[in-house]
């Protein structure tokens, strides 16, 4: 299989540097950000969430061929992780995509009209109305639309259990964490969730609803969660095994 190393772009600042390349593997060409980390010990490889990428974190001091070296050693690893990832699909008439974890076509219908799942004999439709390039933002904001509904219900369920409340919940596109909860209150959710199963998504706001009383992933942390979402293992290795094809798919 192919396996390349170009450079796209030379570190800009003093300090420790951060170069943006690209790197050819499993007959793909991917972004890859080369950042030194004072702290770091040894180099370390990861593949950014969503298929985005490659990153690899190094010592201060270390040259380029022994990150080429390292690259090469980590071949074998990185073709087998990336067939198992596939590759970014755009959003477009005749897919489907999952909404609670049910396969939805997208059918497109030119004319004014809001956007909305139906069910047919043949399984479950999304019908999105407007101009054919406004598609994918018109899919995006139905996501973040559903996304508000349920998890605001969700976070009032389970913050009224735990007796605290959430400063604000704010919805965002990340791709390094479906979550989080600030030392302020504030919680964040990835409207891509709302692709995932129910159970799914109550476990994600029950995760972050732990938070507002355990700022860790304590043993403590992790009986609050289990006690607001029982189903807690099962939904984290789910959402382990299965978040990377949800956050490949573009919109």
């Amino acid at each position: 299989m192919a396996f390349g190393f170009s450079r796209r772009r030379a570190p800009a600042a003093p300090g420790p540097s951060v170069q943006h390349l690209t790197h050819e593997v499993a007959g793909r060409t991917l972004p890859l950000r080369i950042a030194e980390n004072p702290r770091a010990r040894r180099l370390t490889l990861r593949i950014k969430p969503g298929n985005k990428g490659l990153s690899v974190t190094t010592p201060v001091g270390i040259s380029m061929l022994e990150v080429e070296r390292f690259l090469y050693r980590n071949r074998e690893w990185l073709e087998e992780r990336l067939e198992k990832i596939p590759e970014r699909p755009q959003v477009r008439p005749g897919i489907r995509i999952p909404i609670r974890g049910v396969n939805h076509e997208i059918v497109h219908v030119p004319g004014r009209g809001v956007t909305e799942t139906v069910r047919t004999e043949d399984g479950a439709q999304l019908i999105v109305r407007g101009e054919r390039i406004h598609l994918p933002r018109r899919i995006a904001d139905f996501l973040k639309k559903e996304a508000k509904a349920e998890i605001g219900l969700l976070v009032e369920k389970h913050t009224e259990t735990i007796g605290r409340k959430a400063k604000s919940i704010r919805y965002k596109d990340t791709v390094s964490r479906w979550g989080s909860c600030s030392s302020e209150g504030n919680l964040s959710f990835s409207w891509r969730i709302m692709m995932a199963p129910k159970p799914i998504i109550n476990y994600l706001v029950a995760h972050e609803v732990a938070h507002l009383v355990h700022m860790n992933h304590g043993k403590d942390f992790w009986a609050l969660c289990e006690e607001l979402c029982p189903d807690t293992d099962r939904c984290k290795a789910w959402l382990k095994k299965n978040g990377s094809a949800l956050q490949t798919i573009e919109f």
